[in-house]
């Protein structure tokens, strides 16, 4: 069959199919959306999909191909209501005449999907020509509730001119910036820009291509919103799931970039070799001489571990003249050790490394067995736990506020920039710290510090009592604050705010009396010393806002609470237009 016959025929007989790869939030851990990408039969010359968008442009027929592909990935999407599906145009299919507005409309209703599930991806296939009119169409869609993605971002001057012009919805990075980013400082240097600028333009980044762990935890540290790849889900017709361990690993990583230190054991679960505690010794000695790389296997009862075996525990076993013969037709579970240090994957890496190095010397670097509801998850290595607890500290020590511990600035940007993407309501309190200079001059910075610190507490304090769990607080520098809440009530959390800094500010005084303060300028002002002024910015999320709108916006609210005597906060609803 010729080749334009066959291309025919897979149209008419609408024989393409569509597969789905699972886009996966970095914040949560959660599946994000899907990506729809379509395959021809098996047993189609066209098994590429390159080749079959490539044949179809070539033959003038990429419009007919790829609407067919459109009406397929949304006939079997089943997204949940709250997940995107992302589905592929050509730019050149922009241009096409027969791509007429309302098409798409119709096939989601029909199948029970809005608009704002549906992310247009604009493929790398070839280069947008006229920009002006690619922006006419595409605001067409934004208007009806779509959203626009820019595919392979990174792999050339095109992709970056298309989010210049286009101004999308998503950037998705290429893979060749993705691949071994944790060992190239190169590609982290220029994803390190595409992270800054997507938070400046409110725009979202997925990371393509991610086929390695170590690829992952980068990414999640440095800010990337969302990831795809084999790693997390190989594309599918059915929808699967994200590996537990993964989103562990991205939970963890999100936990330390908001200035958290805590680590679960499960998040350095590694795979091992599981033999069943009746096999013969003889296998996992064969198994182990052709592993060279094997430290020790991990002996079962099911899905349940019962034994390790440690690689230098086994051959210590087979070491003497007739040790092979008396051992090698005799079950694993008679030399393993039954008593390995066996821990569930909730448990702080902290407490393992405790429990770990307390062990006798004989056993002190053998692998630790991890679990999940009582099934083997994998194991960790002494080297891989210690390694883990180092590099908190370190991240820890070099995220945080030296002064008072509380997140810094980078952290502070990311928090507010997943606040963003969530599109859910939350509100932004800034605390300054009114005369702090008059009060370091008087009482020295050592008291100065003190007050610095107190203030930090108190807003903890007052999150805690009023707030809710993922509640932030971070430190901008100097006497200036920051929390990001989702509470109720935010004025009642200013309001505790203010109480609890009052409640206790005289202590610093040391008993003295004034009738006046001095500000920055050295002008008298009359007062009773250091007063907290708060900016409350109320972000409700039901249009496109940027960091810059809400730090402007406290900005002037700040201004007006230092306008006033003592202490008190002013309130704003931030919206599109401001």
């Amino acid at each position: 069959m010729e080749k334009n016959t066959e291309f025919q025929t897979l149209i008419e007989q609408q024989l393409i199919y569509t597969v789905y790869q699972p886009i996966v939030s970095l914040q949560s851990g959660e599946i994000y959306g899907y990506e729809a990408l379509t395959r021809a039969p098996g047993t189609s010359r066209f098994t590429s999909p390159v080749d079959l968008f490539q044949f179809a442009e070539e033959q003038g027929e990429l419009y007919k191909l790829e609407k067919l592909a459109r009406e397929k990935a949304i006939q079997g999407a089943k997204v949940n209501a709250d997940q995107l599906l992302f589905i592929n145009i050509s730019s050149h299919v922009l241009h096409d005449p027969q791509f007429v507005p309302g098409k798409t409309l119709d096939v989601l209703s029909r199948h029970g999907l809005q608009p704002h599930n549906v992310v247009f991806e604009i493929t790398e296939r070839s280069s947008i020509e006229d920009f002006t009119l690619a922006k006419q169409i595409l605001e067409h869609y934004r208007k009806q509730g779509y959203r626009i993605a820019i595919d392979d971002a990174g792999a050339g001057y095109s992709s970056l001119q298309a989010i210049a012009e286009l101004q999308p919805d998503f950037i998705k990075i290429d893979r060749s910036l993705i691949e071994n980013i944790h060992k190239n400082k190169m590609k982290e240097y220029i994803l390190e820009t595409f992270v800054t600028f997507a938070q400046k333009m409110n725009i979202s980044l997925v990371a393509e291509g991610i086929e390695h762990m170590e690829e992952l935890i980068q990414l999640t540290r440095m800010g990337i919103h969302y990831a795809q790849g084999y790693l997390l889900g190989k594309p599918s017709i059915k929808k699967g799931v994200i590996d537990a361990r993964y989103m562990n690993a991205i939970g963890q990583n999100q936990r330390l970039q908001s200035g958290g230190a805590i680590c679960s054991i499960g998040n350095l679960a590694a795979p091992v070799k599981v033999f069943d505690h009746k096999t013969l010794i003889s296998e996992v000695a064969d198994y182990a001489k052709k592993n060279q790389d094997c430290t020790g296997v991990v002996i079962t009862n099911g899905m349940v571990p019962v034994g390790l075996l440690m690689r230098d525990q086994l051959f210590q076993h087979l070491a003497g003249q007739y040790a092979y013969s008396l051992f090698s037709n005799r079950t694993v579970d008679l030399i393993m050790d039954a008593s390995p240090l066996i821990v569930d994957e909730g448990m702080a890496v902290e407490q393992v490394s405790q429990m770990a190095t307390a062990r006798s010397n004989h056993n002190l670097y053998d692998l630790v067995i991890i679990t999940s509801e009582g099934k083997l998850l994998g194991t960790a290595s002494v080297r891989a736990i210690l390694e883990c607890i180092t590099n908190i500290r370190m991240e820890s020590a070099r995220i945080a506020n030296p002064l008072t511990g509380l997140p810094g600035n980078q952290q502070i940007q990311r928090e507010l920039g997943k606040r963003i993407m969530d599109r859910k309501p939350f509100h932004v309190v800034y605390a300054d710290l009114d005369y702090f200079k008059w009060f370091n001059d008087r009482f020295g910075f050592q008291r100065g510090d003190q007050l610095i610190q107190y203030t930090a507490d108190i807003l903890q304090q007052a999150i805690a009592a009023c707030g809710t769990p993922r509640d932030f607080v971070g430190h901008v520098g100097g006497d200036d604050f920051i929390a990001i809440s989702s509470s109720l009530q935010p004025e009642l959390l200013c309001q505790e705010m203010i109480r609890r800094f009052e409640q206790g500010v005289q202590v610093f005084y040391e008993g003295e009396e004034w009738d006046f303060v001095r500000d920055r300028s050295g002008a008298e002002v009359p007062s009773d010393g250091v007063t907290l002024s708060l900016s409350l910015v109320v972000c409700r999320c039901d249009s496109a806002i940027t960091v810059e709108q809400i730090s402007q916006t406290a900005a002037g609210l700040k201004k007006q609470a230092k306008a006033h005597h003592g202490s008190v906060y002013f309130m704003t609803y931030l919206h599109e237009s401001v």
